[in-house]
């Protein structure tokens, strides 16, 4: 026990002194009246501000490899087409309206001397060779795009008439003696017959004719009397719309004619291969109307 006053005293109050000062700096709870003292917390650390709010992560990138692209096969190279300028576009053995056309634009010029068949033969192979000597063009003999070209400049469309003649050769300027009245006008150079009333054709018909032993006579007769469906007495052969007009000789419809065409001829008679035709005009016709035979 110390006494007041005294050294040691003195040295023992300072020391607790001492030690309570550090408590209070270190947050313990001083002693004194008995009253709660609001605790200080001193931080060791360093102050810093608050830390934001963590991101969200990052999506885990996946490991799995992307599949390498297919290897891609080139497309095979197109076949080789020639010049569109040179493309054939019809030739010998085309058959159609477009060849119609073309037979029809030539003859609009005179290069083809038949109506239109809708058939590419020797006969228009040689037409459009004509045309292309013309136009300066190689003489082929078969349409390319540049000579439809030329040769619809210099034609007009064909109507329906030039495309679908009655007769597959234009009929001949009729003979002077069929210009007035009624008459059945035929002749052998354009191998066509034409039914004429006051000078106007009714009616064009393809014809053929006798042959050298049997030749068709020529002149100016007129129609004795008709026979709807007769039968030659001499050859035994039917004779269809059969139209007398020179003793025994005849118009009328022959389905030989129809079938072959002029490969064969008739024994003197006028044959008539359209039968639609022929029928019209016997319907027609009266006994006495003149036929007029002529080259």
């Amino acid at each position: 026990m110390h006494r007041r006053g005294t050294p040691a005293y003195r040295r023992l109050t300072a020391a607790t002194a001492a030690v309570l000062a550090a408590g209070a700096v270190a947050g313990c709870q001083a002693k004194g009246t008995g009253a709660q003292e609001p605790l200080i917390r001193v931080s060791k650390a360093p102050q810093q501000a608050p830390a934001a709010p963590p991101s969200k992560p990052a999506s885990k990138p996946s490991t799995k490899a992307a599949p390498a692209p297919a290897a891609r096969t080139p497309d095979p190279a197109p076949p080789a087409r020639p010049a569109a300028q040179n493309a054939v576009r019809m030739a010998p053995g085309s058959r159609g309206e477009d060849v119609r056309e073309l037979q029809a634009r030539l003859r609009q010029l005179g290069l083809f001397d038949r109506n239109p068949t809708g058939y590419y033969g020797s006969v228009t192979a040689g037409s459009v060779s004509a045309f292309q000597k013309q136009r300066g063009m190689p003489r082929t003999g078969k349409v390319t795009d540049p000579v439809l070209t030329a040769l619809r400049a210099r034609t007009h469309q064909p109507t329906r008439t030039e495309l679908h003649p009655s007769t597959s050769r234009p009929p001949a300027a009729p003979d002077p003696r069929c210009t007035t009245g009624r008459a059945l006008c035929i002749s052998k150079s354009s191998r066509t017959a034409a039914w004429m009333v006051d000078g106007k054709v009714r009616t064009a018909m393809d014809v053929r004719f006798g042959s050298a032993y049997t030749p068709t006579r020529e002149g100016q007769f007129k129609v004795d009397f008709k026979s709807r469906h007769h039968v030659s007495t001499i050859y035994h052969t039917a004779m269809p719309y059969a139209m007398f007009f020179s003793r025994g000789q005849a118009v009328h419809y022959s389905s030989d004619f129809a079938a072959r065409g002029y490969a064969g001829a008739s024994h003197g008679c006028v044959n008539v291969r359209d039968k639609k035709a022929i029928a019209k005009v016997f319907a027609q016709i009266r006994p006495g109307d003149k036929v007029v035979v002529y080259k």
